[in-house]
């Protein structure tokens, strides 16, 4: 792909930005993607590792916890790579007392993960039941990590809606989920809050979305194109601002924590950055995808250009009204300024042109945008089809945002790369460049006045990976899903990021590649040890599966020779 990156005039460069004129402090027209800075994080930035409730918790049916839509999901045929479930996923209900130790030993700062709604309410609903034993178990949970002096960061929807809500209302396409999920929000502070100061409503709420209520490929597996995406986002976005007022009226003034939400963004650049219809095409792309979420939340309203384009397109198929809702103007004074800081999970890039969608094709949330993605077949694949190692478009994506949104605070909620391997690999050298990489590129967004506050890897275990199963490893730590008790086992990654952690940044060019030298060292050892992991989990299956099968043949054979014996005697 012929891509261009030649330096228009100061006038492209102000496009690019949306005609910002905040946007002085940061060169737009810069291509110094190669350049690495050393340099150190401002004092007290946090440095965590995240994970999610259905992807490694586990234990789906136990201690009281009822359906998710994930649970049903998954446990349909063809739903996911190669039927692959999180029924019992890195065990971490039982197991999370290690995965504490795990962090404590890594020296992060923060643990960010999520709460099972189902699992304290298993139908949804509080008015039905609250399961206690859920709550405890959360409650144990903050209490070790408060314990190791590691803060917990709670997200209290990362995908796994109840079943009963969603079979009784349509879930997300149903403006009753509002004050279901008031509801379920409402519980955790009261019972948490004394501890935890960080919430996170919701995460990547994009995904679920279009992946949940557009494409299908994500629970509860809905195919509504064109409109069931917005229908569901339209009332994600309401029912975070009413969490976030029920916080601030009942319970800011006691507990003296923070709301805020997790959103999604892979930065858009265009393809080329003196051709307009590109960089409008680039600007387009990053609104319908961060600028959908963010822009109702720090504005009040969708950002512009989805109003004309979802209406337009609307108008062409002859709808009278535009298929993206509308907020009346008590809503976007209620959801504007929602938001204590802003979670940013990013994770790679796309070069965009424009494409013209003929309209008479039905519409969808991808046509509607009229964009073309496009790679550099020179950017880094470690596997998985969507992720490329981009990490000059963190910069720029931090930087969008705060000349987007008044420089929030931010926290970078995930952040990582997956691997797609068979085989077992800890010696994961691609993982430690793309840390490097993306943290660096954190570090000049911060010189660049980004408001940023703190970093979470993600994530701390491989683990379920939804559609995709466990085929994609995301994890610092490997687990070994063969095996009964789900050991974990230190990729070299960790050893990297541990260091970064220790000196708070990258000190010189000298220490930095020692670092990795380091890292590569200790995970060859732990390569070898897994290696003969095997035969740990032959053993296993010879204790549990074939030591009791030939106790059982044994004692028939023995009871049928007994027979033989009586039946010759007589």
């Amino acid at each position: 792909m012929m891509l261009s990156h030649r330096v228009g005039r100061a006038c492209h460069v102000l496009v690019l930005v949306l005609c910002l004129s905040a946007a002085e402090d940061f060169d737009w027209s810069a291509n110094n993607h190669d350049s690495f800075y050393y340099g150190t994080f401002p004092n007290g930035f946090s440095w965590g590792a995240g994970s999610s409730a259905y992807q490694t918790e586990g234990a789906w049916d136990k201690d009281g916890k009822g359906l998710s839509i994930w649970d049903v999901f998954t446990h349909k045929k063809g739903k996911t790579f190669l039927n692959d479930t999180g029924d019992s996923s890195c065990e971490g209900y039982y197991k999370f007392k290690d995965d504490i130790s795990l962090i404590k030993e890594m020296n992060l700062n923060h643990y960010r993960f999520s709460i099972s709604w189902p699992r304290i309410m298993p139908t949804g609903i509080r008015s039905d039941h609250v399961n206690e034993k859920g709550v405890k178990y959360y409650s144990a949970l903050i209490d070790e990590l408060l314990e190791h002096n590691i803060t917990p960061i709670v997200t209290l929807y990362h995908w796994d809606l109840p079943q009963v809500l969603q079979e009784k209302y349509g879930g997300w396409q149903n403006i009753s989920m509002i004050n279901y999920f008031n509801d379920f929000a409402n519980l955790c502070f009261e019972r948490y809050g004394d501890r935890v100061k960080y919430w996170i409503t919701f995460n990547n709420p994009w995904s679920v979305a279009v992946e949940g209520y557009e494409t299908g490929e994500h629970a509860p597996g809905l195919k509504l194109r064109g409109t069931g995406a917005y229908r569901a986002a339209h009332h994600i976005i309401k029912a975070h601002a009413k969490v976030w007022h029920t916080y601030d009226t009942q319970w800011r003034n006691k507990q003296r924590g923070m709301v805020g939400i997790s959103l999604s963004g892979d930065w858009g650049e265009p393809v080329d950055i003196t051709n307009q219809k590109d960089i409008e095409a680039a600007e387009r792309y990053v609104q319908f995808y961060l600028g959908w979420f963010a822009t109702p939340i720090f504005h009040g309203d969708y950002p512009q250009v989805m109003k004309d384009f979802i209406g337009k397109k609307s108008a062409q198929q002859g709808l009278g009204t535009s298929r993206l809702p509308t907020f009346s103007s008590q809503e976007k004074s209620y959801i504007k300024g929602t938001s204590d800081f802003l979670g940013v999970g990013h994770f790679t890039t796309r070069y965009i042109t424009q494409k013209n969608y003929p309209f008479n094709r039905g519409s969808t949330y991808f046509s509607d945008r009229d964009v073309a993605e496009l790679v550099d077949p020179r950017w880094p694949d470690p596997g998985s089809e969507w992720l490329y190692s981009v990490p000059w478009g963190f910069r720029r994506l931090l930087n969008f945002i705060k000349t987007q949104y008044g420089n929030p605070m931010i926290f970078i909620t995930e952040n990582g790369v997956s691997e797609k391997m068979m085989c077992t690999e800890l010696c994961d050298d691609w993982r430690i460049q793309y840390y490097k990489g993306y943290i660096n590129e954190m570090l000049k967004a911060i010189r660049d006045g980004v408001n940023v506050k703190g970093y979470t890897a993600w994530s701390l275990l491989d683990k379920f990976e939804w559609d995709e199963g466990y085929s994609e490893r995301f994890g610092l730590y490997y687990v070994d899903f063969r095996s009964k008790n789900k050991p974990r086992y230190p990729k070299a990654s960790v050893q990297f990021y541990k260091r970064i952690i220790k000196s708070n940044g990258f000190p010189n060019q000298r220490e930095v590649e020692n670092w990795k030298t380091k890292a590569t060292e200790t995970c060859s050892t732990s390569n070898q040890l897994l290696a003969a992991d095997p035969l740990t989990s032959h053993m296993e299956m010879v204790t549990e599966v074939v030591v009791p099968t030939v106790c059982t043949l044994c004692i028939l054979i023995s009871a049928v020779f007994l027979m033989f014996l009586l039946r010759k005697r007589n």
